[in-house]
C-alpha cells in the first residue's frame, strides 16, 4: 500500500471530498505524512507499533490509513458500535500504544480500563508538515487489524499485510473497471474490510476521487450520489434494502450511479436495485478473513452465491467427506438438506486469510491441513453453483426435517413490507426446533397476515413458517449493519412484539405473558427445562 499512496504524491486530481470540502490526492498524501512523522516521534516503548482508530467516515480516517501505509504502523480498527469493556477489551487486546480520536470518542472511552493506552484526539491536534517517507515497506508489512463482523461470536482481530490490501484493492479496480476519473462513494464503516477493500484501497490505486459519507444513511443514498457525482458504490449486507424501502420518486435512476459492489445483499433486491436506480450491482460473498472467494456469472441462479474460484467445496462438518450435490425441486427448494449442506472449505489453501492477532488456536482451526476452513455453511447443486446456508450453527430441525435458516430468511424478505429478516431455532418443548422470525418492517407490515402469506409462496416447505415472529425495527447490528442474530435468539420468548401462532393455524397472534406460563408448563411436563 505504500507504493500506492506514494503514487498519488504529486497527483493534482481531486481524492477526497466530504461535505463542503475537497483535498487533492497530493494534499491528502501530504496530511498523510504529517500523521506518519507525529507518530514516529510520538511513540515510545518497545511495544508493537499499533494506533487505534475510533473515529466515523470523517477525512482523519482516510489520512491515517495512508499514514499508517507510508509509516509502516499498523493502524487498528475500532468498531465505533462496541461499548463498555467490550470496547475497552478489544483496545487492550490488540496491543495499541495509543488511540486516535475525536470528541464523540472520547466520551465513549471515560471511565474504561485501556491498560495505560494514549487516547488521542484527534481534531485538537496540529502535525506539522514533513518530507514524504522513503518507500522502504515491504508486501509482508502488518497493516490493518481489522475486526470480523461478530456475528455468531465474538470478534476477532484479523491479520492484513501491506500486500494484501494493496492485492485486494487492484482486483476490485480489475473487477469493477474503476478509473480514475470515477468518484467512489464510501459509507460503509472504514474499520471494516469492505469499506477499506471495495472503497478506499482501489481508489487510491487508481486515484479515483473517494467521497466519504460519516455514516451510511439510507434517505440520503442518492442524494449523495447526486451530489458528489458518485459513479462507484460499496455495500455490505443489507444497505440496499434499505435504500430500496424509500418512496420511489420518478427520476429514481436519473443518477449518475454506474456500478455498485457488496457482500451478501438480499438476492430479491439485487435485481430490483439495478433496475429503479439504472446502475449495475455485482454481488459476491467473502469474509474479512480473505479465504474463499465466490463470485457471480451471468449464469449464476436465483439465490445462488455463484462460483467458487479456485476449488472450493462443500464438505460434512468436521471431516474429508464431500456432501451431496443439492438436490432441489421444481421450486427451487433443497429437498436433501441432511446430505447435502456442508461447510465451505478453499481445498487450494488458506488463500488471502494472514492469520488473527494473538490467536494462534484459532489461527490454526481455520487453516487447518493447509486448507481454509470457512465456518460458513452452504451446498452446491449439479451445475456447481454455491449456496448460503448460514454460519455454522445455523440449522434447524423442525417437525423432523432438518434445514439451514438463510434460504427461509431469503424467502421472508419477498415480503413487500419487510425490509429485513433473520431466522433462527428455539427449543420445542418436546423435541427439535421451532422457527422464530425477528423481521425489520417497512410501513404497512401486517403481523397477523404474515404466517398466512409465507405459507403460500410455492417454494416454501410447511415446516418453514416461522412458529413465533418479532417485529424488530431497530435490531442489534455488527458494524457493518448485519442483524446480530445471537443477541435476538438468547432473548427467545422474553421480547417485545413477538407474535406466535397455535398448532397449524396460520393467523399470528401477540404472545403474552400467559403463554409464556403455559410454554413453561410444556416443558416441565415433557422433561425439559431449557427456557
Amino acid at each position: 500500500m505504500s507504493a500506492l499512496v506514494h503514487a498519488r504524491a504529486d497527483d493534482a486530481r481531486p481524492g477526497l471530498r466530504f461535505e463542503d470540502r475537497t483535498w487533492s490526492w497530493a494534499e491528502h498524501t501530504a496530511e498523510a505524512s504529517a500523521r506518519a512523522a507525529w507518530y514516529a516521534e510520538q511513540r515510545t516503548g518497545d511495544g508493537p507499533p499499533h494506533v487505534g482508530v475510533l473515529l466515523e467516515n470523517v477525512p482523519e480516517f482516510s489520512f491515517w490509513l495512508a499514514a499508517a501505509a507510508l509509516g509502516r504502523f499498523v493502524l487498528v480498527g475500532l468498531n465505533a458500535t462496541r461499548r463498555g469493556e467490550e470496547m475497552a477489551a478489544d483496545i487492550r487486546s490488540t496491543a495499541c500504544g495509543l488511540v486516535i480520536t475525536d470528541a464523540t470518542g472520547k466520551e465513549l472511552l471515560e471511565g474504561l480500563d485501556l491498560g495505560g493506552v494514549r487516547v488521542v484526539d484527534a481534531e485538537a491536534t496540529s502535525y506539522e508538515p514533513g518530507p514524504l517517507p522513503p518507500d522502504d515497506a515491504t508486501v509482508d508489512d502488518l497493516y490493518l487489524l481489522i475486526f470480523t463482523s461478530g456475528t455468531t461470536g465474538a470478534p476477532k482481530a484479523v491479520r492484513c499485510s501491506q500486500g494484501k490490501i494493496a492485492t485486494y484493492g487492484y482486483g476490485m479496480v480489475q473487477r469493477v473497471a474503476l478509473t480514475p476519473d470515477d468518484v467512489t462513494y464510501v459509507s460503509m464503516p472504514l474499520f471494516h474490510s469492505n469499506a477499506v477493500i471495495a472503497g478506499w484501497a482501489p481508489s487510491v490505486a487508481v486515484g479515483a476521487t473517494i467521497a466519504l459519507r460519516r455514516k451510511f444513511s439510507a434517505s440520503q443514498f442518492i442524494p449523495d450520489i447526486r451530489r458528489y457525482g458518485a459513479t462507484f458504490a460499496n455495500y455490505v449486507g443489507t444497505p440496499l434494502s434499505y435504500v430500496l424501502a424509500q418512496p420511489e420518486q420518478p427520476d429514481d435512476a436519473d443518477n449518475p450511479l454506474q456500478r455498485v459492489f457488496g457482500n451478501e445483499g438480499a438476492p430479491a433486491d439485487l435485481e430490483r436495485f439495478a433496475t429503479r436506480f439504472g446502475c449495475q450491482v455485482i454481488d459476491g460473498f467473502g469474509s474479512t478473513e480473505g479465504g474463499i472467494s465466490i463470485t457471480r456469472t451471468p449464469e449464476t441462479p436465483p439465490g445462488s452465491l455463484g462460483v467458487g474460484v479456485g476449488d472450493i467445496r462443500v464438505l460434512h462438518p468436521g471431516t474429508e467427506e464431500e456432501c451431496a450435490a443439492a438436490q432441489l425441486d421444481q421450486r427451487g427448494r433443497l429437498t436433501n438438506p441432511d446430505e447435502a449442506v456442508g461447510e465451505l472449505v478453499n481445498m487450494d489453501g488458506v488463500g488471502g486469510f494472514e492469520g488473527y492477532w494473538d490467536a494462534e488456536e484459532d489461527t490454526a482451526a481455520r487453516g487447518r491441513d493447509g486448507r481454509y476452513w470457512s465456518g460458513d455453511l452452504g451446498y452446491r447443486d449439479d451445475d456447481g453453483f454455491l449456496y448460503f446456508a448460514g454460519r455454522s450453527l445455523d440449522r434447524l430441525r423442525v417437525g423432523g426435517e432438518n434445514f439451514p435458516a438463510a434460504p427461509v430468511a431469503r424467502l421472508l424478505t419477498r415480503h413487500p413490507d419487510v425490509v429485513e429478516a433473520v431466522v433462527y431455532a428455539v427449543p420445542d418443548p418436546v423435541a427439535g426446533d421451532q422457527v422464530m422470525a425477528a423481521v425489520v418492517p417497512a410501513e404497512g407490515f401486517d403481523p397477523e397476515r404474515f404466517a398466512h402469506w409465507v405459507a403460500q409462496q410455492p417454494d416454501c416447505s410447511p415446516q418453514w413458517v416461522p412458529r413465533f415472529v418479532r417485529v424488530v425495527p431497530d435490531p442489534p447490528r455488527t458494524p457493518t449493519g448485519k442483524i446480530v442474530t445471537r443477541a435476538l435468539a438468547a432473548q427467545r420468548w422474553e421480547a417485545q412484539d413477538l407474535w406466535c401462532r397455535d398448532g397449524a393455524d396460520l393467523i399470528l397472534r401477540p404472545f403474552t405473558s400467559a403463554d409464556v406460563v403455559a410454554l413453561q408448563a410444556e416443558f416441565v411436563a415433557a422433561g425439559r427445562t431449557l427456557m
